[in-house]
């Protein structure tokens, strides 16, 4: 028998809502994937981004060798360059006579008390220390800095001013670094070579707020100790400038380590 037109209408509707929803799936199944892929898309982003943040910090402190040629022979010429910091060589760990030894660090005329602790990085601390007592430090200039949220630094002592020199020497092991990578505002700490333990010299660098610095294969970086006054004077004569424009990390007001006192 011959469907009824009542038939006929039913089943078009059927077929009709059928359609329907089958499109309605499709969006749905379109949304979905789309929903998905961008989720990943913003999950490889955010990843991109923090792996840059990281590798641009790590550039910032390992640009250039940090560590100097061998250490200076007791044949050695003098150097005949009048301005040349005097040569030093390497004390033996046991001259930091495990103690904290305090002084006065000033950069532009701007008095910084410090502190180092002799017992946590007896190395890094004996080197400091005889340079300092040695004048190395004094007039060399402070040629690194970072503005960056989480990551602000002045790194100073490099006698060329380039991030490429040294004392003469270079050591190890890494001392005193933090187990989280925090290094909290006034850290005075150790400059050296990417994934290179023993490449510590001259080049130190100040945190003049908190600061993460993610460990690399060698490990941290040495924290001889910290600045204990005079950090706001510091940030709002020298840091609060920014850099320089058109360079990548010059600081904007030009800085010179004026002397170094420690006892």
């Amino acid at each position: 028998m011959a469907p009824s037109k009542y038939e006929e209408r039913a089943s078009r509707e059927a077929r009709q809502r059928l359609k329907a929803y089958k499109a309605r799936q499709a969006v749905h199944e379109h949304r979905t994937s789309r929903r998905v892929r961008d989720n990943w898309i913003a999950a490889i982003l955010v990843v991109v981004v923090g792996a840059a943040v990281t590798l641009g910090q790590l550039a910032f402190l390992q640009a250039g060798p940090f560590q100097a040629a061998a250490t200076p022979s007791a044949s050695a010429s003098p150097s005949t360059d009048a301005d040349a910091p005097p040569a030093v060589d390497l004390p033996s760990p046991d001259f930091a006579e495990n103690r904290t030894w305090t002084g006065t660090m000033t950069i532009n005329d701007v008095p910084l008390a410090i502190s180092l602790d002799g017992a946590a990085a007896p190395q890094g601390v004996s080197a400091f220390v005889a340079l300092t007592q040695a004048g190395f430090y004094d007039g060399l200039s402070c040629h690194r800095l970072t503005a960056s949220e989480n990551f602000a630094v002045l790194q100073c002592g490099d006698p060329e001013g380039t991030g490429q020199g040294g004392p003469g020497f270079s050591y190890g092991p890494i001392e005193n670094a933090p187990a989280d990578d925090v290094y909290p505002a006034g850290t005075i700490a150790m400059a050296r070579q990417s994934n290179d333990a023993e490449s510590m010299g001259s080049q130190f660098f100040i945190c003049y707020e908190d600061t993460t610095i993610p460990a690399d294969d060698a490990g941290g970086y040495t924290v001889l100790g910290t600045v204990t006054d005079g950090l706001d004077a510091l940030k709002s004569t020298v840091t609060d400038a920014g850099i320089a424009e058109g360079t990548e990390s010059t600081p904007a007001v030009p800085t010179t380590i004026t002397s170094v006192t420690v006892q």
